[in-house]
């Protein structure tokens, strides 16, 4: 086999590939006892009839394909291995020569990995960030267990309240259809929590189990449902429960019942120096943003449209598991924030473009500063997946094998940002001045964060669009 490539265009290559005669026609022989069984000769019992009669009958090509197929990944391996391309597509395939004794030629077009132009990456300047916890913070935090470990005590002849937990009957309708989806019996309903539409928890408070009322509230002109938008709507309710929240008191053994502490002292402790861990790896993150987005300033790529493609691809996939596991799919999502998905892959794009950026920044440097995986480094890592999994090293290496690639590429990446960091110079951090020339706080952070967490709003909105009330 033999084959040259050639540039036609950025980031596009075409390779011509020749197989010799021979082996071209040990994979039409293979095609033959593949199909033979297909073919009704006179003459011949299904599936006996020669090669010869059948491409008679038939003609040579009609072997051709499976031929090609048997022979093509192989062939195409070997020719890019050979011309060191690295392709983000697949091929387009044009037989220029086929069959009849001679030599198979055809050409691969294929995008392939673009060329990274580095600008500066050493010695970039990064405003220093720390952050700091404070005593509201670790109360916030304790407060917040102290909620998650609350319980519900029902209250006979209670008065409904704010922070009540009601259990209630509902049935919706506007213009006297009822809503669909706007119905439920013996549903449970924290007030306050924002849950239904507004307007709506508001009107349940005074009522006591076994009372009805008639609720009137308008939809939102932002709601998820198209035909509801602003739309005025009645809600019969009727209560059955009230429960009032009772929180555990502030204790040693609220310690204990919520940790592996056993005093008040030592859990608080321990809430602090996690709140500390965890600003404290915010603020790295940011900043490895922040210098990561000023080098790729510098940087440049002509990306193909592929490899941004991908990577909304990727993002999605992330998307729809994350709605799988709170019982939804990716249709109804975009049902309920009443976006197409052309619509809705628009808006990752830029975020998909950025990232593709960023990892052939991060591979490119790697490259030039020789930054590899060692197999020490991959030993660490399956280690404390095993750590991670409750199982034993070995089970982990079994687990893992198919993976060491992506598990070596993660270790890379992570190396050559310490490099960069280790590299980078750190200024004192600059307030920004607001419109009184006072300084502000920066609110800045990097663009990947922004919109995650645009995309969590969505995600929220779309399920607080479930139930219809």
């Amino acid at each position: 086999m033999k084959s040259t490539a050639e540039k036609v265009e950025k980031n596009k290559v075409k390779i011509e590939i020749q197989v010799d005669a021979q082996d071209f026609e040990k994979a039409m022989n293979k095609s033959y006892i593949k199909n033979k069984g297909r073919f009704v000769i006179p003459g011949f019992r299904k599936g006996k009839a020669p090669r010869a009669i059948i491409e008679r009958y038939y003609g040579e090509a009609v072997f051709y394909e499976d031929a090609f197929n048997e022979i093509f990944p192989e062939a195409y391996s070997k020719a890019i291995e050979e011309n060191n391309i690295e392709p983000v597509d697949q091929p387009e395939l044009d037989i220029k020569q086929i069959g009849g004794g001679q030599n198979l030629i055809f050409t691969a077009s294929v995008t392939v990995k673009p060329e990274v132009e580095l600008g500066q990456y050493k010695g970039i300047e990064v405003e220093k960030l720390e952050y700091n916890v404070t005593d509201e913070d670790v109360e916030s935090a304790i407060k917040a267990m102290q909620e998650r470990y609350a319980r519900w005590n029902t209250v006979e002849d209670a008065v409904v309240k704010e922070g009540d937990l009601v259990t209630l009957d509902f049935s919706g309708t506007v213009d006297g259809e009822p809503i669909e989806g706007g119905s439920a019996e013996r549903y449970p309903l924290e007030i306050g929590s924002g849950s239904f539409i507004p307007g709506f928890e508001e009107q349940l408070i005074g009522l006591k189990p076994g009372d009805e009322k008639e609720i009137n509230v308008t939809f939102p002109e932002d709601y998820g449902n198209e035909d509801l938008k602003g739309k005025e709507a009645v809600f019969k309710v009727k209560i059955h429960e009230v429960k009032e929240k009772e929180l555990p008191e502030l204790d040693d053994e609220f310690a204990k019942d919520v940790s592996e502490f056993d005093t008040l002292d030592e859990y608080r402790t321990s809430v602090r120096e996690r709140l500390e861990n965890q600003v404290k790896q915010e603020a790295k993150n940011l900043m490895e943003a922040q210098l990561i987005a000023r080098i790729a300033d510098a940087t440049e790529i002509d990306i193909p449209e592929v490899m941004v493609e991908r990577q909304i691809d990727n993002i999605l996939m992330d998307l729809e598991l994350s709605l799988y596991y709170r019982g939804m799919n990716l249709q109804r999502y975009l049902e309920a924030i009443n976006t197409s998905m052309e619509d809705f892959r628009a808006q990752y794009r830029d975020q998909a473009y950025t990232r593709v950026k960023n990892a052939l920044i991060l591979e490119k440097i790697a490259q030039v500063e020789n930054i590899e995986a060692t197999e020490e480094d991959v030993d660490k890592e399956l280690e404390e997946l095993a750590k991670q999994r409750q199982i034993t090293l070995e089970e982990a290496r079994e687990q893992y094998a198919d993976n060491l690639d992506d598990i070596k590429n993660t270790i890379q990446i992570r190396k050559t940002i310490d490099f960069l960091m280790d590299n980078a110079v750190f200024v004192e951090r600059m307030e920004p001045e607001t419109e009184d020339g006072e300084p502000g706080e920066d609110k800045q952070q990097p663009e990947d964060e922004n919109q995650d967490k645009e995309a969590q709003a969505e995600e929220q909105k779309a399920a607080d669009n479930e139930p219809e009330a």
